[in-house]
């Protein structure tokens, strides 16, 4: 578990599965991510995260440590971060940044073999390019066409 003020990130658990049910997000921004009740957790080396404030569920994220992280990093100890979503009566109060600012820290106590998370992005998708430069991500340059186009690269060294 690790907290910023008022953000702890944690493991999933069924008792948030009624909270994350409920979330939502406006078709502008589902287009970019997936909700919770979306995203089906059944392979080995996913791990669902859970934004709390207050010990309530306002966000949520999948780190993978599958075979998946080789599309995007040929580092054997990088992990993936897909499905980042805050629920939409949550947005505003710099939630996903505080989340992001504390990835590093969560990966490295929870997660001793990574050293780095890798991600793509949307390239019309420039509220999130923007969140993950501010909370350290590098783009370095490499693309790759996604459903919906064009995806940025994005790596966080730890």
């Amino acid at each position: 578990m690790q907290e910023t003020t008022n953000i702890e990130l944690v493991h999933f658990s069924e008792s948030y599965v009624e909270q994350l049910n409920r979330f939502e997000l406006p078709e502008e921004q589902h287009q970019f991510t997936a909700l919770p009740q979306e995203i089906s957790i059944e392979k080995v080396g996913q791990y669902p995260i859970v934004i709390l404030s207050g010990g309530v569920p306002v966000g949520f994220f999948v780190l993978h440590a599958t075979d998946r992280v080789q599309q995007y990093s040929s580092n054997p100890q990088a992990m993936l971060l897909t499905a980042l979503s805050i629920d939409h009566q949550q947005q505003g109060r710099g939630y996903a940044k505080k989340a992001m600012s504390a990835l590093a820290d969560f990966v490295k106590q929870e997660f001793k073999e990574c050293n780095e998370v890798v991600l793509v992005v949307n390239h019309k998708n420039i509220a999130a390019q923007s969140l993950y430069v501010k909370v350290g991500f590098m783009d370095h340059g490499e693309r790759r066409m996604g459903p919906i186009g064009e995806q940025i690269v994005m790596n966080l060294p730890l």
